[in-house]
């Protein structure tokens, strides 16, 4: 077509050359040049002819040209015809519908799928539509329901009205045109739908067994009231099963009465109701963001139990801890008081309510808290402590304290607290002064003497006379000394026996309090107050021993024995003790005979085993003998951290403890040592240490071997075989001691036994026939108001009896002539303070009618 257009425009200027050549022709002519220039008109004549010519060369030239254009016109549209219907086959090859738009947003192209898209709407596609046009007669009929307006990457979703998805992508293209096509989602929406439906499904299955799962009953109410999910345990609670949701809580409060119709209306505090079964239920409100709110509907009926029972429990603590002669107190963290007994209130003359829940500086002056601070902050870093501090009690009298301050620990290892133990030492510190100045007078008077003996001396030569009255002098004082100095033993006796007395009853408490159920919290309390018990046990029995062995007062007394007597218990003791401090206990027995003094020797062997026991977190101890020529050499060995080189000869020193002493099985003092010391010089049997750091340690005491072991001395040292139970026991206790009595009493019962309890022979008569009275056993304390001793008692007893009744005497007294008259009675003895399972193992024994003799550990005191 533009072939032919450029042809005639061609032969139109053709033509035109053509009349413009004749026109000049004919001008040149017809033209009034005068004939005398015929010449000039010639020429010019062939020069316009020569003009024509070349111009009709480069029209024919022209022409030519244009011929062969034409001609590769020609070949190019049919080349772009074919390409076309390449185009238009490709556009219909296409599975999707596809429709181009030109630059002006027409239609250009589409294929067959196209048109067959829009036909249900009655829509009749052509080339020339706009895109708008096809907009919208899209939605003027019907066709198209929706149209999402989220596009991504050129995307637009549009749902049909025959329910199925397209997806129209489309793409600019050169030109300002666009292309279309049209994808059908159907069955990937229906896929993503169901796979929704299914994730929707398994969270709320989800939900529903997480909410089934919980303790507590749950219920979800709307903001109009109604519930819309609840659990399990909501169900349970309320009585109601197959609940068809949604319901209101109106008509759900007339079916059960855990229900208020007024839960719906706010958010819900917490709060309590009681069902008429029973049970509480602590009910509590949580909002919704959108409106609503969650209830929690939680079962308290055991924790109001526990409570109760707790508070019960502290009733019977209160009980026991009242009748203790000692103030007794419990602080938290904040030095806020937690717990304090009857005597702590009555000495400083607080009402219970005010000390309860009120902290040491409300209580106290700020003078007296500045005093104590430095201790406090001690027990709440985590040590333990003990001092003496003056204060004024309640009426005003000036008394001094003995304060003893115990670290109490969560299972993280956290001081939560601390228990408070004081005890009124007024009395004790003035005898202790008057000994003291006693002692100094003897002293002065002793050196007096000594300077009138040197004068005395002077003039022997000259005064024989003087010489004799000064030697009587000197006797006189030197029996003035020897009575000072029994003065001090029986000093110290007697402190020991007071001071024991009072533990004794309150370890019998502490062992009747465990024995009872209780709450793990209230076991574990008591727990500690027994351990402190035990503590303040050791540490005055250790002090008594030091002080005896510093005095010398102790004798020691050697007799043969089997070293089997003395090893044999000491095993079957440590190896219990072993395996509760998770550590392994070897025991080799021997039969060797030697010599020495089996009570102090079982001191120092036990010594021995508990350091052993202390400083070993881990690994295995050994208890053995090794042979030797110069004696039988006792052995105690462990795995444990070592003694370094430079500290084996300060470990013997008192207060000495290893840095590995911080670990908190360690309750010691650092005298343990010391008394293997001093006692293994006394015998003359000193102690061998052979150790290595990190690896062990080894002790040994070399003892002299004997020939032959006498008739009626050989003795068990420590053991115990099992009896009968105690259960129906009649028992008669007899201790002047009210509080010991009634401790006795809680205890034996607790065991089952039936006790009759008294303060003297005489009340004791007044309650039970002492001739005839059905009675299995006789427990008698051997120090008795005026002067009176409870072995004579049980020998009067007896002596009334057709049969005579098994005695056991408890004492305080460890004086060899004591244990030898018992033992010539057929008694047998138990040394104070008193343990509960040694008192139920000696029990059991003398009811079997199995004798027995036990020499006391190491915290019973040392005997003279």
């Amino acid at each position: 077509m533009a072939t032919t257009e450029r042809e005639r425009e061609l032969e139109r200027q053709v033509a035109k050359l053509q009349r413009i050549n004749a026109a000049l022709i004919e001008r040149v002519e017809s033209s009034n040049l005068p004939r005398t220039a015929p010449y000039a008109a010639f020429e010019h004549a062939a020069l316009l002819a020569e003009q024509v010519r070349e111009r009709t060369r480069a029209l024919n030239q022209t022409l030519h040209e244009l011929r062969a254009s034409n001609r590769l016109l020609g070949e190019a549209r049919e080349r772009a015809e074919q390409a076309n219907q390449y185009l238009v086959d490709a556009i219909e090859s296409i599975t999707d519908a596809f429709v181009l738009f030109g630059a002006d947003q027409r239609i250009r192209h589409y294929n067959s799928r196209f048109a067959e898209f829009w036909r249900p709407g009655g829509i009749e596609v052509h080339a020339g539509m706009t895109l708008e046009e096809l907009r919208r007669l899209a939605l003027s009929s019907g066709l198209v329901v929706s149209e999402q307006l989220k596009q991504r990457q050129g995307r637009t979703v549009y749902q049909l009205h025959d329910g199925r998805w397209v997806q129209v992508n489309q793409r600019p293209i050169r030109g300002g045109g666009r292309v279309f096509l049209y994808v059908d989602i159907t069955e990937l929406k229906r896929h993503e739908h169901a796979e929704r439906e299914h994730a929707l499904a398994q969270k709320s299955r989800l939900l529903q067994a997480t909410l089934d799962s919980l303790s507590q009953g749950v219920a979800v109410v709307t903001p109009q009231g109604q519930l819309e999910m609840h659990n399990q345990r909501f169900s349970q609670l309320t009585g109601l099963e197959g609940l068809a949701l949604p319901l209101a809580l109106t008509e759900l409060s007339r079916a059960s009465e855990l229900v208020d119709p007024a839960d719906g209306q706010a958010v819900l505090a917490a709060c309590e109701r009681r069902l008429s079964d029973g049970r509480v239920v602590e009910v509590r409100g949580h909002p919704m963001p959108g409106g609503g709110q969650v209830l929690t509907y939680t079962d308290i009926t055991e924790r109001i139990r526990q409570a109760e029972a707790l508070a019960e429990r502290e009733r019977w603590i209160r009980t026991i801890t009242d009748h203790v002669p000692a103030m007794i107190a419990y602080l938290d963290r904040e030095l806020r008081y937690v717990f304090t007994n009857r005597v702590y209130e009555e000495w400083y003359g607080w009402p219970h309510d005010l000390l309860l829940g009120s902290t040491l500086g409300d209580l106290h002056s700020a003078e007296h808290c500045a005093r104590l601070m430095p201790y406090l902050q001690r027990v709440l870093a985590g040590e333990r402590i003990s001092f003496e501090l003056p204060e004024q009690n309640a009426d005003g009298e000036q008394r001094v304290l003995l304060r003893a301050y115990v670290p109490h620990r969560d299972s993280d290892g956290s001081v939560i607290g601390f228990f408070v133990l004081i005890r009124d030492i007024t009395e004790q510190r003035r005898t202790s002064e008057a000994l003291h100045h006693a002692y100094q007078n003897l002293e002065q008077r002793v050196r007096e003497r000594t300077a009138e003996l040197t004068r005395v001396n002077a003039q022997l030569r000259e005064e024989i006379e003087e010489r004799l009255a000064a030697e009587g002098q000197l006797r006189e004082a030197k029996t003035e000394a020897e009575a000072a100095n029994l003065s001090k033993t029986k000093f110290l006796a007697a402190v020991s026996h007071d001071l024991l007395q009072p533990l004794n009853a309150a370890r019998l408490f502490v062992g009747a309090l465990v024995e009872q159920e209780m709450s793990p919290a209230n076991q574990e309390l008591i727990q500690q107050v027994g351990h402190s018990l035990k503590d303040v046990e050791a540490l005055l029995g250790t002090l008594v021993d030091i002080s005896k062995l510093d005095a010398g007062v102790i004798t020691p007394e050697i007799v043969p024995f089997a070293i089997r007597d003395l090893l044999d218990g000491l095993a079957r003791e440590y190896r219990q003790v072993a395996a509760s401090e998770g550590l392994e206990f070897h025991y080799v027995p021997s039969s060797a005979l030697v010599s020495s003094d089996i009570s102090l020797l079982v001191r120092v062997i036990r010594n021995l085993l508990s350091n052993a026991v202390r400083y070993t977190p881990r690994g295995r101890l050994l208890l053995g003998c090794r042979r030797r020529r110069e004696g039988l050499e006792i052995q105690v060995l462990d795995t444990g951290c070592g003694i370094a080189e430079e500290e084996r000869e300060l470990i013997f020193q008192e207060f000495r403890r290893l840095p590995a002493a911080a670990n908190a099985r360690d309750r010691g003092l650092g005298l343990g040592l010391s008394i293997v010391d001093k006692i293994t010089r006394m015998l003359q049997q000193p102690v061998r240490v052979q150790s290595k750091v990190g690896r062990g340690t080894l002790f040994g005491v070399t003892l002299p071997y004997a020939q032959r072991v006498e008739a009626g001395e050989r003795r068990q040292a420590v053991g115990c075989v099992a009896g009968r139970e105690l259960a129906g026991r009649r028992l008669w206790v007899v201790d002047n001691d009210p509080s010991i009595c009634l401790a006795m009493r809680h205890l034996l019962e607790r065991w089952g036994c039936q006790v009759v309890v008294a303060e003297s022979e005489e009340r004791l008569a007044a309650r039970v026939s002492l001739a005839d009275g059905e009675a299995d056993a006789l427990v008698v304390d051997y120090h008795l108001d005026y002067e009176r001793s409870g072995v004579a008692l049980a020998e009067r007893i007896n002596a009334l009896r057709q049969e005579p009744l098994p005695v056991l005497v408890i004492t305080a007294d460890h004086s060899r002539e004591l244990r030898q008259r018992v033992r010539e009675l057929g008694f047998q003895l138990l040394n104070k303070p008193v343990k509960p399972l040694r008192l139920r193992t000696t029990l059991q024994q003398l009811l079997a009618e199995t004798p027995l003799e036990f020499v006391e550990s190491p915290n019973q005191g040392l005997r003279r």
